[in-house]
């Protein structure tokens, strides 16, 4: 590694790092403000705040705005390098400009690695500490209001409930079907079902069951009945963002268990899988873009330059989250949509480095 590498590198992860620096103070600040009459009417302990929030608040916006500001610090250091005619004199030297890129890939390496250990594993286990704490200081309790809920458990299993408490862990008019080559076999039906969180396994109360074979049918009935299934009182609860709380082995386990349900929320899981790999990866893209475009000595200089920078970031961010929403509605494959702004925007990097002023 030369002295121009290590000077390249950092100009980069220094600028970057600022940049992140003092966008996560204003959002903290801006949030704190937003919040802080709910951290003293809960009487919110200032070390929770502190460690049980912001320090969990801030790898995820680490994380969001990395793909931004890795494109802001190359416009930015790269502009004035060019003004400055450094890119000139660099090039002048017999330096080629694929080996000038040899720094600029090296410090994007570093950020497309810390935005994929911050996506698959640190952010998961923060988020999961941040929804506790705001559960616990900022939103009120939950109340469970949904009414006929109609669930596929596994392959051919299906459970109705008229309603559930959150607050009791009992479910109300409870029943449970079974199929087999799409003919039910077993009924089960019960005035409630309540969850006993010491056996971690359900109670059901005054119930009859159906068996069916073909013509011939049996019932059953009794008082009670301790049994285990296949969900727990959490699936009724708060709808928060499970599957952000899952780190890439929780992740992938939880994908095989809805598959083996016959889940209809594969796609979404699929959606965050491919998400998590493909959004760092846009960080190499994204360099590209910003040393192609700032890297040539313009007239408008470095405003220009950052005003072009911020248009097609904010491009990317855009049809990222367009493609993204189409796969949550199940038009087009998530694998397909998470990667589709990554390469049109490779196509257009590919074209400014053909055209950069070499």
């Amino acid at each position: 590694m030369k002295l121009i590498d290590k000077y390249i590198i950092g100009k980069f992860l220094g600028t970057f790092f600022f940049s992140l620096l003092l966008i996560i103070l204003i959002v903290v600040v801006f949030d704190i403000s937003e919040k802080i009459e709910d951290f003293v009417g809960k009487q919110a302990p200032i070390n929770a705040i502190i460690f049980d929030y912001y320090f969990n608040f801030i790898p995820f916006f680490i994380n969001l705005f990395s793909p931004l500001f890795t494109f802001i610090a190359v416009i930015f250091f790269t502009s004035r390098m060019a003004s400055r005619t450094e890119i000139v004199a660099i090039l002048s030297s017999g330096v080629s400009y694929t080996r000038l890129l040899f720094p600029y890939m090296l410090s994007a390496t570093v950020i497309a690695t810390l935005s994929l250990v911050l996506n698959n594993f640190v952010i998961p286990r923060s988020t999961k500490k941040m929804i506790e704490f705001e559960n616990r200081y900022i939103r009120n309790e939950f109340y469970n209001k949904d009414r006929n809920i109609h669930k596929q458990i596994s392959p051919g299993n299906y459970i109705y409930l008229e309603s559930f408490s959150t607050e009791q862990q009992t479910g109300y008019k409870f029943s449970i079907e079974k199929f087999h080559n799409g003919k039910l076999y077993y009924k089960l039906m019960a005035d409630n079902i309540k969850w006993d969180s010491l056996k971690k396994d359900w109670s059901i109360n005054d119930y009859y069951i159906r068996y069916i074979n073909d013509m011939n049918e049996y019932i059953k009935k009794g008082t009670k009945l301790d049994t285990t299934l296949a969900f727990t009182p959490a699936e009724f609860g708060r709808k928060d963002n499970t599957l952000g709380t899952m780190d890439y082995y929780e992740l992938n386990a939880y994908m095989e268990s809805e598959r083996l349900k016959g889940s209809d929320n594969l796609e979404l899981i699929e959606l965050e899988k491919n998400r998590r790999i493909a959004f760092p990866f846009a960080t190499f893209i994204l360099t590209l873009i910003g040393v192609s475009i700032a890297s040539r000595k313009v007239r408008g200089g470095i405003g220009m330059h950052i005003g072009l920078g911020i248009g097609i970031s904010f491009t990317f961010i855009m049809f990222m989250q367009v493609t993204t929403t189409f796969a949550a509605s199940g038009r087009i494959s998530p694998l397909v949509a998470v990667w589709i702004p990554n390469i049109v925007f490779s196509f257009l990097a590919w074209y400014l480095l053909k055209v950069a002023q070499k």
